[in-house]
C-alpha cells in the first residue's frame, strides 16, 4: 500500500519518536509504523485520567505490549483544571494543553525527538479545539500530513497486522457531558459504570450521554432491535448507575453528537 511506504518514509526521517498513544486504531498505525523503522528509539506514552475509561486503558497496553513497545502511562490532571471542569465549548483545548505538555516535556529530554499523534485527514471535519494545543506545543500529525482518511488508516492497521484494525471509534468519558455541565471525577465514573453495564449487552458501538438523573443511549440504528429487545433489562442496569431515567436515542449513534448543540445555535 502506497500510503504505508509514505508513513514510513516521513517517520524514518525523524531521530527519535513520543507517540500520543491512545490505543484507538490511529494511534496504533502511527506507533506500530514508527517501531519498524525506528526501533528502539520510539516511546509510547498513555494519558491517563479519570475520562479515559479503564477498559481503555488496558485494551491499550495490551496492543503495546504485542508490538515489543515499553509504555509510559502520564497522569494528567486536567479534570483539576477549572478551565478544564467548566466544560465549556473548547474544553478539549484544555485537555490537550495537559496532556500535550507532558509529552513535549519528555520529548525535550531526548535530543532530536519530536511528539506525534494520530489525528487523520477526516479528523478536521468535526469541532476539534484540541488541535490548537497541539500546534501550540509542536505536536506533529503524519497521517493527517499525509492525507490518510479513516478508511486509509483501517487497511493500514489490517495489512500491518493491528489487531485493532476494525475497532470502533471513542472518546474520551468527558465527551458524553453537555457543554456547560461541570466536569467532575464523579460524574465520568458514573458514565464508565454505565457504559460498561451496558456493553455485555452485544453492541457493536455505545454512548451514554449524561443529563443530569437521564441517560441517553446511543447505539448504530441497526441495533435499535437489539436494545428494545433488553431495554427492561438496560434500564436496570442504569438505574444501578445512578441514573433516575433512560432513553433511546432516535437518530442512533454519531460520533460528536455533544457538537451538534453549538452548530444550531
Amino acid at each position: 500500500m502506497e500510503k504505508i511506504e509514505s508513513l514510513l518514509h516521513w517517520l524514518s526521517g525523524h531521530q527519535r519518536l513520543v507517540v500520543a498513544f491512545s490505543g484507538g486504531v490511529d494511534s496504533s498505525l502511527v506507533l506500530a509504523a514508527a517501531v519498524k523503522v525506528l526501533p528502539n528509539r520510539v516511546t509510547a506514552i498513555l494519558a491517563v485520567s479519570p475520562s479515559l475509561p479503564s477498559s481503555e486503558r488496558e485494551e491499550a497496553r495490551a496492543l503495546v505490549c504485542s508490538l515489543g513497545v515499553s509504555l509510559e502511562e502520564v497522569e494528567t490532571n486536567e479534570v483539576e483544571d477549572p478551565r478544564y471542569a467548566a466544560n465549556q465549548a473548547n474544553r478539549c483545548y484544555f485537555c490537550k494543553e495537559h496532556v500535550y505538555r507532558e509529552l513535549a516535556a519528555i520529548a525535550k529530554s531526548h535530543e532530536g525527538c519530536i511528539v506525534v499523534d494520530g489525528m487523520n485527514a477526516d479528523d478536521t471535519m468535526d469541532l476539534r479545539p484540541g488541535r490548537a494545543a497541539a500546534r501550540e506545543l509542536g505536536v506533529l500529525s503524519p497521517l493527517h500530513e499525509l492525507g490518510f482518511s479513516k478508511q486509509d488508516v483501517r487497511e493500514a492497521a489490517r495489512l500491518l497486522g493491528l489487531t485493532n484494525w476494525d475497532k470502533p471509534a471513542a472518546a474520551c468519558l468527558a465527551s458524553r457531558v453537555p457543554y456547560g455541565t461541570p466536569v467532575t471525577t464523579a460524574l465520568l465514573s458514573q458514565i464508565e459504570r454505565a457504559e460498561a453495564a451496558l456493553k455485555p449487552f452485544g453492541f457493536t458501538t455505545l454512548r451514554v450521554r449524561h443529563h443530569g438523573d437521564l441517560a441517553r443511549v446511543e447505539v448504530p440504528p441497526e441495533d435499535f432491535s437489539l436494545l428494545l429487545e433488553q431495554r427492561s433489562a438496560i434500564h436496570l442496569a442504569l438505574l444501578a448507575a445512578g441514573y433516575t431515567y433512560s432513553a433511546m436515542d432516535l437518530m442512533g449513534f454519531r460520533s460528536g453528537s455533544a457538537n451538534e448543540a453549538i452548530r444550531h445555535q
